[in-house]
C-alpha cells in the first residue's frame, strides 16, 4: 500500500523536467532504502500510479529525489503540487544497477533525454567515495541544450569529482543557443571517450532507439553483450509483477528489471535493443 509523503523540495530541471524531494510524512526514514537503478510507484488518488526511478544520493536516505517528466496524467496532476503537498509513495521495486559488482572497476555511463536520473545515483555514488570505481565516465544526450536536466551540475560539480569524465551532446542547438559541447545524437560521443572494454561496466538509459544503436556501436568496439546493461522502463503498472503490463517473454520488467543486461534481452521474444 502506498505511504503518505510529503513534497519537501521542487527543483526545476528544464521545461519539463523536475526534481521532487518527498519525505514521509511521520519523518520516519524506514523504507527509503534503495539500490540505484531501482523505482518507485508514485500514487495520486482519483488519478492513477506512474512509476519512476530514484534519482537519489544512495548515501542519503532521509528521503528520496524522484526526476520527473510531465508526460501524462499522473505526472500532469503532480506537477500542479507545491512543497508542502502530499502524494502516495510505495516501493523501491526492481532490480537495479551492478552496483557492488563494479566496484574497483570501470563504469560507463551512457544517458538520453531523463535517462540519466536512474543514473545519478551513480555519480553521486562517486562523488560520496572517488575510489568507488577506477574511473567514471558520463556520455549524456538530449534533443537540445534547453533539454538536458541537471545542466548546472555538470561542470559545476560532476567534472570535479576525481577519476570522473564527462562529455555531452545536443542532437541540434536552435539559432541563438550558446552551447559548448558535440552537435550529434549521444552515440557520436563514443568516438571521444576514455573508456575501453576491458574491466569496464556499461549502464545505459534513455530512449529505446538510442539505446539500440548505442549498444551495437559499442559491440563493435569490443564490449561484450555481458559488459551492457540498459534500463527497461516501459509499460509498467503495478511494480511487483502482478499485473502483467509489462512482461515480456519469460520476463517481468518490473520484477526481472527494470534493467537487465544486453545479453538477456537476446533471449526475450521482443528484441528491444537490437
Amino acid at each position: 500500500m502506498p505511504r503518505k509523503a510529503m513534497i519537501k523540495e521542487i527543483v526545476e530541471e528544464t521545461y519539463d523536467t523536475k526534481t521532487f524531494t518527498f519525505e514521509y510524512v511521520n519523518g520516519e526514514p524506514k523504507g527509503m532504502e534503495f539500490k540505484p537503478g531501482q523505482f518507485a510507484m508514485i500514487y495520486i488518488p482519483g488519478v492513477g500510479e506512474a512509476a519512476i526511478s530514484i534519482s537519489q544520493d544512495p548515501d542519503e536516505l532521509k528521503s528520496l529525489d524522484l526526476t520527473i517528466r510531465n508526460v501524462g496524467s499522473v505526472t500532469g496532476v503532480l506537477f500542479s503540487k507545491t512543497v508542502g503537498d502530499t502524494i502516495g509513495l510505495r516501493g523501491p521495486y526492481g532490480k537495479g544497477w551492478p552496483y557492488e559488482e563494479a566496484k574497483g572497476k570501470n563504469v560507463l555511463v551512457i544517458t538520453g533525454g531523463c535517462g540519466n536520473g536512474a543514473l545519478r545515483p551513480i555519480v553521486y555514488a562517486q562523488r560520496n567515495d572517488p575510489s568507488r570505481f577506477r574511473y567514471l565516465e558520463v556520455l549524456h544526450g538530449a534533443r537540445s541544450p534547453d533539454d538536458h536536466i541537471f545542466r548546472s551540475s555538470y561542470e559545476e560539480e560532476w567534472a570535479k569529482i576525481p577519476n570522473c569524465g564527462i562529455l555531452l551532446s545536443s542532437d541540434a542547438v536552435p539559432s541563438g543557443q550558446s552551447w559548448d559541447h558535440k552537435v550529434g545524437f549521444v552515440n557520436s560521443l563514443l568516438k571521444d571517450m576514455r573508456s575501453k572494454p576491458e574491466e569496464t561496466y556499461v549502464m545505459m538509459c534513455g530512449p529505446e532507439v538510442m539505446m539500440k544503436f548505442t549498444c551495437l556501436d559499442l559491440l563493435n568496439l569490443g564490449f561484450t553483450q555481458e559488459q551492457i546493461y540498459v534500463s527497461m522502463e516501459r509499460r509498467m503498472r503495478c511494480g511487483v509483477g502482478f499485473c502483467g503490463h509489462c512482461q515480456i517473454g519469460s520476463k517481468y520488467v518490473c520484477k526481472d528489471g527494470p534493467v537487465f543486461s544486453y545479453a538477456e534481452l537476446q533471449e526475450l521474444p521482443d528484441h528491444i535493443v537490437r
